[in-house]
């Protein structure tokens, strides 16, 4: 989520942006004005998903991001502590979906800016010069969130961080369709319910979401961890099937805990990978603060340190809604489709004419079907699963109904 664009001219370091301002986490709101509640509830009590003693800075930024900042802010902070917020940034021009690149140039020389500063910080108190009480503001914010010595270091620790408050919100509305089905599916695998939130990590509840890494579909499979819960191939890719990749996660998820036997690191493990988080666990206990602190493994980095934080920050968000969105959330209609396990193979057009249903409609609603099968060239496998409108005409000769879910 973290922005890391490559520009190269430097833009106005005053244009667009707030105050400069170098605050604890308390002091987070102050340049966003973006909606966020005044009176903040605090953390809902967990026994699955504590809120560690040490990770209360980063589940405060998360939710700054997903509820004051807009996708018209950047924020310039350290990607270690993040409870120091250098720079809230209003971006220049046109506000799109994706940077535009004089906003790429101008989030680059905001980031190199900061990255001078702190590098000047770091050589005169090396050279024990005297320091300016704006910089002695600095080191001590610095070593306020990260202890002694943290301002060695800080300017190769400088991250770009854009606003998705409308991202969210457009989450929260569209998680209306899935929650109830998400909730039933990791209840009747014994696992939290509330696990069923983690879409708005993932892709925002986003059925189409694509990463740069090859994840696909609302839960954010990659393909090869895909074809084990599920089927993918060139047919069929059930990642893109909120409801069987939703299948597939708690199976992850079950497998997980099970190894791991704590929340914070199975939840983790879903960015990270089973394996890294079971050498993890093997340096470092339970203790997740420490492992989020200390722990070197290759590729776990800022998505996956700050994994769970997002998970509770977004649970948190979720589950007082009205209070973080008091413009009101219109949430989806629940999914009332049904789910038709074929017995044999089926082309769309048979499939539209034997429920009586345009192709269309069947085609929006079973998102799991590739091109070939969508557009008629191949049949819908034999063993597949089909989403019909609640109320469709009986089932063809040849074709036996039965919940896959």
């Amino acid at each position: 989520m973290g922005d890391t664009y490559p520009p190269r001219q430097h833009a106005s370091w005053r244009t667009g942006t707030c105050l400069l301002v170098l605050l604890s986490a308390l002091m987070l709101a102050a340049c966003a004005g973006q909606g966020g509640a005044r009176d903040d509830p605090p953390y809902a009590p967990s026994a699955d998903f504590p809120l560690p003693a040490g990770l209360e800075d980063n589940v405060t930024f998360w939710k700054k991001v997903y509820t004051e900042w807009g996708r018209d802010k950047v924020v310039i902070h350290d990607d270690r502590h993040l409870a120091v917020v250098y720079q809230v940034a209003q971006l220049p021009g046109p506000i799109e979906a994706v940077y535009t690149p004089a906003q790429k140039d101008y989030v680059r020389a905001l980031r190199e800016r900061w990255s001078d500063r702190l590098r000047g910080l770091e050589r005169r108190i090396a050279a024990r010069a005297r320091l300016s009480a704006e910089e002695e503001k600095l080191k001590g914010t610095l070593e306020a969130a990260g202890g002694p010595g943290a301002t060695f270091g800080a300017a190769e620790r400088v991250r770009s961080q854009r606003g998705v408050r409308e991202r969210y919100h457009g989450g929260l509305e569209r998680s209306g369709r899935w929650l109830a089905k998400f909730r039933e599916i990791f209840r009747r695998y014994g696992l939290p319910e509330d696990l069923a939130l983690l879409p708005h990590v993932e892709s925002s509840f986003q059925a189409n979401a694509r990463s740069s890494a090859g994840a696909s579909g609302m839960w954010q499979f990659i393909r090869s961890t895909g074809r084990t819960y599920m089927t993918v191939n060139s047919s069929i890719d059930e990642r893109l099937d909120p409801v069987a990749a939703a299948d597939g996660a708690a199976r992850y998820l079950k497998n997980s805990y099970n190894k791991l036997r704590d929340w914070p690191l199975a939840l983790t493990s879903y960015n990270h990978g089973l394996g890294g988080m079971m050498r993890a666990k093997e340096r470092f206990g339970t203790d997740f603060v420490r492992i989020v602190r200390d722990y070197d493994g290759r590729y776990f980095g800022f998505a996956s340190r700050n994994f769970y934080a997002q998970f509770l920050a977004a649970r948190h968000v979720a589950l007082n809604a009205e209070r973080y969105f008091p413009e009101g959330v219109r949430y989806a209609e629940p999914l009332t489709d049904q789910p038709v396990r074929l017995r044999y193979p089926a082309t769309v057009d048979e499939l539209a004419l034997q429920y009586r249903v345009p192709r269309s409609v069947l085609t929006e609603r079973n998102l799991a079907w590739l091109d070939p099968v969508s557009s008629g060239a191949r049949p819908v496998p034999a063993g597949t699963t089909l989403w019909v409108p609640s109320g469709a005409s009986r089932i063809a000769r040849g074709l036996s109904r039965a919940s896959a879910f």
